[in-house]
C-alpha cells in the first residue's frame, strides 16, 4: 500500500439531531485524527432543528466547521443531501468548478468516535482503489464489543430473524446478512454489499455518477439504496476493518421511539417494493404483517409481567398497529 497521497481532498457530513454532547466528542475526534500532509479535510454539520442548542454549540466550539442549520428535521437522506448540494454534487443547485469537488465523501453519525488512523485508513484505501465506490469501517459498541458494519443486501432470510431469532449462531451468520467476524479480525479489506451509514465514505466520481441519497428515504435504508446504486452502476463496496470507529448506536432515534419503528419499517417496505420482485414484495408483506402481530403479542405479555409501563404498551401497540397497516397498502 502507498502513502496516502497529499493533495487529496475530503468532506466530512455530520447530520445531527439533539444529540450535543455526542456531536462535541465526535467532532472532537476528528479534529485529533491523524491527517497525512497537504491532505484537505472539510467538515460539515447538518443541525436538524436540534432543541438542545447543538448548532450554537458547533458555532462556538468549533469554528472550523461548516455549520448548516435546517429550519426543520430533514432526516438522514435530506439532511446529507443539504451539505452535498452546498459542496457541489448537485450541479442544478451549484455548478461546479470542474476542481472543485472533494475526491471522497464521508457520512458520519454524530453518536461515533472515530479512532486517530480511521478517516485515514478509508482515505488511503479509496486513493489506492480507484474501482472502488466506497467502504465502510470496523465498528464497535462504546464497551469494546464488536458491531457489524457491513452488510449483504437484504432478503427474505433477514426479514424472517428479524421476527423468528432461531438461534444466536444464525443471526450473526450470512444467512442473515452478516460477514463472518473472522474476516474483520484479519484486517484486511473484503468487498461487501452495503456498509452501515453511521460511517460510510464514497468516491466522488462515484457520486457523480449515481447522484445523491434518494430523499423518500426519512430516515434507515437510505444509504443501504445508495450503495445498491453504486453496485448496479459499477462501483463496488468493501469494508476496512483497519478504519475503527466506536458507535454509540441509536442516541438519536430513540428519543421518539414508536416514530422510529414506523419510520424503520416504512423505508424497509419502500426498499421492498424497489429492489423485490411482485412475488417477493407479496411474500415480504405478508412476514411484516404476521411479525407485526407476534409483536403485539409480545408486547402485552411483557406488560402483564409488569415489565412494559401501561404508556409504552400503548405507544408500541400503535406502532405495530401503524406498520401493519403500511403492510397492507
Amino acid at each position: 500500500m502507498s502513502d496516502s497521497r497529499p493533495g487529496l481532498r475530503l468532506a466530512i457530513i455530520i447530520v445531527n439531531w439533539n444529540v450535543r454532547q455526542l456531536l462535541a466528542g465526535c467532532l472532537t475526534a476528528i479534529a485529533a485524527s491523524q491527517r497525512p500532509p497537504g491532505q484537505s479535510w472539510e467538515v460539515w454539520v447538518v443541525d436538524n432543528a436540534s432543541a438542545d442548542g447543538s448548532a450554537d454549540m458547533v458555532a462556538s466550539e468549533f469554528p472550523w466547521v461548516r455549520l448548516l442549520r435546517s429550519a426543520e428535521n430533514l432526516g438522514f437522506a435530506r439532511g446529507n443531501n443539504a451539505a452535498l448540494r452546498q459542496i457541489g454534487f448537485d450541479a442544478a443547485f451549484t455548478p461546479p468548478a470542474a476542481d472543485a469537488l472533494p475526491d471522497f465523501v464521508l457520512l458520519l453519525n454524530p453518536d461515533t468516535a472515530v479512532a486517530p488512523t480511521a478517516v485515514s485508513a478509508m482515505v488511503q484505501f479509496l486513493a489506492d482503489h480507484p474501482n472502488a465506490g466506497g467502504c465502510g469501517a470496523q465498528l464497535a459498541y462504546d464497551d469494546g464489543r464488536f458491531q457489524h458494519g457491513a452488510f449483504r443486501f437484504p432478503d427474505l432470510w433477514q426479514l424472517f430473524f428479524d421476527f423468528f431469532p432461531l438461534h444466536g449462531r444464525l443471526l450473526a451468520s450470512r444467512l442473515n446478512g452478516r460477514y463472518p467476524r473472522a474476516w474483520y479480525a484479519a484486517g484486511q479489506p473484503f468487498p461487501i454489499d452495503a456498509a452501515l451509514g453511521a460511517a460510510l465514505m464514497v468516491a466522488g466520481q462515484a457520486i457523480e455518477a449515481v447522484g445523491l441519497l434518494d430523499e423518500r428515504y426519512f430516515m434507515y435504508c437510505e444509504e443501504i439504496d445508495w450503495c445498491w446504486r453504486l453496485h448496479d452502476a459499477g462501483w463496488p463496496l468493501w469494508c476496512v476493518p483497519a478504519a475503527r470507529v466506536t458507535h454509540f448506536e441509536g442516541q438519536s432515534t430513540r428519543q421518539f421511539r414508536g416514530e422510529m419503528i414506523v419510520a424503520l419499517w416504512r423505508s424497509r417496505l419502500r426498499l421492498y417494493a424497489i429492489r423485490y420482485s411482485p412475488l417477493r414484495r407479496r411474500v415480504a408483506r405478508a412476514i411484516v404483517r404476521v411479525g407485526m402481530t407476534l409483536e403485539s403479542r409480545r408486547a402485552r405479555q411483557q406488560s402483564a409481567r409488569g415489565t412494559l409501563t401501561a404508556a409504552e404498551l400503548a405507544l408500541r401497540l400503535d406502532a405495530y398497529g401503524r406498520v401493519a397497516a403500511l403492510a397492507r397498502s
